[in-house]
C-alpha cells in the first residue's frame, strides 16, 4: 500500500473513528501551550523584586552601619550606672527619752527644722543648778575684792616708809662706793711712783758701785764717788717715800670699803624694815588670792552654765541639710543614747556613679557631656556632665583586695567608677522622684 493511498484514507478514518480529534485541539491551547508562557513570567517577576529588595536592604544596612560606627567611635555607654547621693545619719548628742518624734518616713524637711525632741527635764534642772553656782562665784569674788581694797590700804603706808628707809641707805651705799673706786685709783698711781723710784734708785747704786771701783783704780776723784753716794741716798729715799705712799692709798681704800659696809648695813636695816611692812601685805595677799580662786569659780561656773545651755539645746534634734527622712527607726517615749542613729536624711544633691570599662576611659576626661536614663523614667532624657573619674577601681575598694600574685591569675576587665552629675535644669521638676540607688544607663559625648 502507498503512502498516497493512506493519505487518501486517512480522512475517512478520521471522520469515522477519530471524531473527538477537534475537541482535543481545543483543550490542548488551554492545558498545555497556554500556561508555559504565564509560568516563565511569574518566575522571572519575583527575581527582579528580590533582586531589588536585596540591593535597597544592602544600601539601608551600609548606611545603618555606617551611621551606628560612626557613633560608637564617639560615644561610650554603659548600663553599669546607679544613683548616688549623700545620706546623712541623724543622732542624739545626749541621752534621754524621746519626748516628741516630729517628722514620718519619706517627708520632705528643710535644713534647721526640727525632728525629734527629748524630754528636757533634767537638763531644766542642771540648767538651774549652773546658774545658782555662777551667782555664789560672784557673791565670792565680790567679798574677796572689797578686803583686798581694805587691806591694801593699811599697808601702803608701811611700804612707803620702809621703801624711803631703802632709799637713803642705796645713797649712803651709792656714796661710799665712789670713795672706794677715788681711794682705789690713787693705788695705781702710788704703785706707779713706787716702781719709778725702784728703778731710780737701781740706778743710782750701780752708778754708785761703778764709781767706788774707779775710785780704787785711781780713775775717778773722791768727789766724783761722794756725788754717786748722795745720789744713791736721794734715790733711796724717795723709794722710801713712794712706798709710804702705796701703803696710804691701801689703807685709804680699805676706809672707803669699811664706808660702803657701814653703808650695805644700813641698807640691809632699812630692807629688814620693808620686809617687816611688807608682812602687813600677807592679809591683801590673802584677800587676792582669795578673790583669784572666787575668779576662777566664776570662769568654771561660766563654763558649765555654757555646757548646759548647750545640753538643754542638744534635746532639740534638727536637720543639718533639706531632703528626705528615710529609715526611721525612733518612737516617742523610747530611751535613746548619745551617738544612737535614728534616722536618716538624703539631701537632693545627687548624681551618677557609671561603672565604665577600663577599656572605655581612653578619652574619657572630666567636662564630658552625659546622655543619662533612669529606668524609672524611660520617656525622659536626662543631662549631665563627667565631674571625676576614681582614682581606682571599685575593686581596690573592697573589703579584700583581689591579690594577682598568687599561681592561678585570670585577667578580668576592670571597671572603674565615673561621677556623672546631673544638669540642674534637666533634673528640674523630679528633686523629689529621683531617689540614690535608682538604675540608670549613661552615654559619654567623646566628642564635647
Amino acid at each position: 500500500m502507498s503512502s498516497a493511498s493512506f493519505d487518501d484514507h486517512a480522512p475517512v478514518q478520521e471522520n469515522k473513528l477519530v471524531k473527538p480529534a477537534p475537541q482535543l485541539d481545543q483543550v490542548t491551547p488551554k492545558v498545555v501551550a497556554p500556561p508555559e508562557q504565564p509560568v516563565a513570567t511569574r518566575r522571572k517577576k519575583p527575581m527582579k523584586l528580590i533582586l531589588a529588595g536585596l540591593g535597597v536592604g544592602a544600601i539601608a544596612a551600609s548606611g545603618f552601619g555606617y551611621n551606628w560606627w560612626q557613633y560608637a567611635s564617639t560615644h561610650q555607654s554603659t548600663d553599669n550606672a546607679t544613683v548616688t547621693g549623700n545620706i546623712h545619719s541623724i543622732g542624739s548628742r545626749v541621752s534621754g527619752t524621746v519626748d516628741q518624734v516630729l517628722v514620718d518616713d519619706n517627708q520632705d524637711v528643710k535644713a534647721g527644722q526640727p525632728l525629734i525632741r527629748l524630754d528636757d527635764r533634767d537638763f531644766q534642772i542642771k540648767l538651774q543648778q549652773a546658774q545658782a553656782d555662777l551667782a555664789a562665784a560672784q557673791q565670792k569674788a565680790n567679798t574677796a575684792q572689797v578686803n583686798v581694797a581694805l587691806s591694801g590700804q593699811n599697808a601702803t603706808a608701811s611700804n612707803t616708809k620702809a621703801q624711803g628707809g631703802i632709799g637713803t641707805a642705796q645713797a649712803a651705799i651709792a656714796q661710799a662706793q665712789a670713795q672706794v673706786a677715788e681711794a682705789q685709783a690713787g693705788v695705781p698711781r702710788a704703785q706707779a711712783d713706787l716702781a719709778q723710784t725702784n728703778a731710780n734708785l737701781a740706778k743710782a747704786q750701780a752708778d754708785y758701785n761703778r764709781f767706788n771701783q774707779l775710785f780704787s783704780s785711781g780713775a775717778v776723784s773722791r768727789r766724783e764717788l761722794d756725788t754717786a753716794r748722795q745720789a744713791y741716798e736721794v734715790a733711796r729715799a724717795q723709794r722710801d717715800s713712794a712706798s709710804e705712799g702705796v701703803r696710804q692709798a691701801q689703807a685709804k681704800v680699805a676706809q672707803a670699803e669699811q664706808g660702803v659696809a657701814t653703808a650695805q648695813a644700813g641698807l640691809e636695816s632699812s630692807q629688814g624694815e620693808l620686809q617687816q611692812a611688807q608682812a602687813q601685805n600677807v592679809q591683801t595677799q590673802v584677800s587676792q588670792s582669795d578673790y583669784q580662786t572666787a575668779q576662777a569659780a566664776i570662769n568654771q561656773s561660766q563654763v558649765a552654765l555654757k555646757n548646759a545651755k548647750q545640753q538643754l539645746a542638744y534635746v532639740t534634734i534638727t536637720a543639718p541639710v533639706s531632703g528626705r527622712v528615710g529609715r526611721k527607726n525612733v518612737q516617742t517615749g523610747q530611751q535613746v543614747q548619745a551617738g544612737t542613729p535614728l534616722l536618716a536624711i538624703v539631701d537632693d544633691q545627687y548624681w551618677v556613679t557609671a561603672n565604665f570599662k577600663e577599656t572605655q576611659l581612653e578619652k574619657m576626661h572630666p567636662g564630658q557631656k552625659v546622655e543619662i536614663k533612669l529606668d524609672s523614667f524611660p520617656h525622659h532624657e536626662f543631662t549631665g556632665r563627667i565631674e571625676s573619674v576614681s582614682p581606682a577601681s571599685g575593686a581596690q575598694f573592697a573589703l579584700l583586695p583581689p591579690d594577682n600574685a598568687t599561681g592561678n591569675f585570670t585577667k578580668v576587665v576592670q571597671r572603674i567608677p565615673v561621677k556623672v552629675v546631673f544638669d540642674r535644669e534637666s533634673i528640674r521638676g523630679f528633686e523629689s522622684a529621683v531617689t540614690p540607688g535608682m538604675s540608670a544607663e549613661v552615654t559619654v559625648d567623646l566628642n564635647s
